[in-house]
């Protein structure tokens, strides 16, 4: 199952809360106590999204951490590269490939198309779209039932249609 760490989870929240603030700085502890996240855990977050460019710190009495540019222009990918290191479904499909069965998998491509086809979906949604999804559990439902996705409802019979050229 794919599925992100906590630690993502919880770094996403603190990009959210920041994301809020605006262009405001806010300490670690500002944050930590704003999200309900243990104050180590917010300052180990901070630490890698400051590192991967997503957050900028300053010094001194009034400083803190703010957002290093619109959360516009921040995409999923970037937050899940900067906590968990870059999108790999698969063993062949990360840059540093070290599959002993490279050579004579037959379906590795195919593994690489679908790790790709993620990868931009995760770099088509911003953080500012992230903060817009006010609903916890999406209704996301397969095998007949229709899935509803930014109010649009997506059935079976129309992925068929679409799959097989119609």
């Amino acid at each position: 199952m794919l599925r992100l760490s906590k630690l993502t989870d919880y770094g996403t929240v603190v990009l959210a809360r920041l994301a809020a603030g605006g262009n405001r700085v806010s300490s670690a502890s500002d944050l930590a106590a704003a999200t309900g996240i243990a104050p180590p855990t917010v300052s180990k977050l901070l630490k890698l999204l400051s590192k991967a460019g997503l957050v900028v710190s300053t010094r001194g009495a009034n400083g803190g951490y703010r957002l290093s540019r619109n959360a516009a222009e921040i995409s999923a990918a970037a937050i899940i590269d900067a906590l968990e290191g870059p999108v790999s479904i698969t063993e062949c499909s990360a840059e540093d490939s070290s599959c002993d069965y490279e050579s004579t998998c037959t379906i590795g491509g195919a593994w690489q198309r679908i790790n790709v086809a993620i990868r931009r979906a995760l770099d088509d949604v911003s953080l500012a779209d992230l903060l817009k999804n006010t609903r916890l559990n999406p209704a996301f439902r397969f095998a007949g039932v229709p899935v509803t996705i930014d109010n649009t409802t997506i059935s079976n019979a129309n992925i068929d249609k679409k799959s097989h050229g119609n």
